[in-house]
């Protein structure tokens, strides 16, 4: 049984002299990624070592014909097999990675501006509560304090297992997010319904993603604040177009034309190692693919009630009446519903283990 783990438990010891090799973390960027998957695969060598001395000790009770100690074991050796399988399930190479987060009000105007404020607010009590460090990279705010569009980086600040990760956790945190309240413009006390759109992609290193200096057309201009009201008087904002595929990504948080650049440079890396992923998940067997993970980002994934403190998740049917407790970053039980649905997806995308 489990004969794919072979060559992970040689990666993993090569991975190990890798770390123990100063000329590694001299470069940063490569020690990095070492690390991570390093992380990655200790999860897996430990449940494979705890699975192996299991099976030898159910093999041994039963050849000694200990019934008691084997009838005691062999529950124990299925909770360790179906832990391995979980480990070993097909999973999304992006899951160990950071993240870039953008929130956008949708429909709703001043109201949807107000909603993605706090769905921000609600991302970063929920990094805090995870120890993630988080960058405000660009943002655009309306007048009342909303936001019409931000956007930030969260990072883990350390190697850490691709399940606890920053994208494995988030990544189905992508969609319509819907809001029905009354509104702080609203006097005369009815509910609305906005919808504020967040979009989650893989912080991509520079080895990811190549790109051609040729390949950009660099614009600058001047920042405005709340209501276009000017923030300074020089053209420190930069607006850069990926001419092959037409991205484009503006920065203007910044108060320097390099630092705006370089901080484009990063939500455009981005979104081409996810316009990558998406064309490769296009090209993938039915099979393979995850149904939570490739909903239409388009459709409406999750409706916040506040007059009855309702959070419903309409992919996986989740639905909880705590969403004061949600709005401040308790997020782990709708997020614990979708990463269940995708895994057991993969799983049954995999088939069943079996024999050793």
């Amino acid at each position: 049984m489990f004969e794919a783990v072979t060559a992970l438990l040689a990666e993993h010891a090569d991975l190990e002299r890798q770390l123990a090799d100063p000329a590694v973390h001299a470069d940063p960027s490569r020690a990095k990624r070492v690390g991570q998957r390093y992380a990655e695969l200790t999860g897996i060598v430990k449940a494979h070592q705890a699975w192996r001395e299991a099976t030898d000790d159910l093999e041994a009770a039963r050849e000694l014909e200990l019934a008691e100690e084997a009838a005691e074991l062999e529950p124990r050796l299925a909770e360790l097999t179906e832990r391995l399988q979980r480990l070993l399930a097909p999973r999304d190479p992006a899951d160990g990675k950071d993240v870039i987060l953008e929130v956008k009000g949708g429909e709703g105007g001043d109201e949807a501006a107000l909603f993605a404020g706090d769905l921000l607010r609600m991302y970063l009590r929920f990094a805090e509560r995870r120890g993630w460090k988080v960058e405000i990279l660009d943002a655009a705010e309306t007048a009342l304090g909303g936001y019409k569009s931000v956007t930030a980086a969260v990072k883990a600040g350390r190697a850490a297992d691709p399940d606890e990760a920053p994208y494995a956790t988030l990544k189905f945190e992508g969609g319509v997010h819907r809001v029905q309240r009354v509104p702080v413009t609203e006097s005369q006390g009815r509910v609305h319904t906005s919808a504020a759109g967040v979009l989650v992609l893989p912080e991509a290193e520079e080895v990811d993603v190549q790109i051609h200096e040729g390949d950009l057309r660099i614009d600058v201009f001047r920042s405005s604040g709340p209501g276009g009201q000017s923030v300074n008087t020089t053209d420190s904002a930069v607006r850069i177009t990926h001419a092959p595929t037409g991205i484009v990504v503006s920065c203007q948080n910044e108060k320097s034309q390099l630092q705006n650049k370089e901080q484009a440079l990063r939500i455009l890396r981005a979104r081409l190692l996810e316009a990558a992923q998406a064309e490769a998940d296009a090209e993938a067997s039915d099979a393979r693919r995850s149904q939570v993970r490739t909903v239409d980002r388009s459709e409406r994934v999750r409706t916040y009630n506040f007059p009855e403190n309702r959070i419903s998740d309409h992919r996986t049917g989740f639905k909880a009446y705590n969403l004061d407790a949600v709005m401040d970053g308790a997020l782990d039980d709708v997020i614990a519903s979708l990463t269940e649905a995708d895994l057991a997806e993969r799983l049954a995308a995999a088939g069943q283990v079996s024999g050793r």
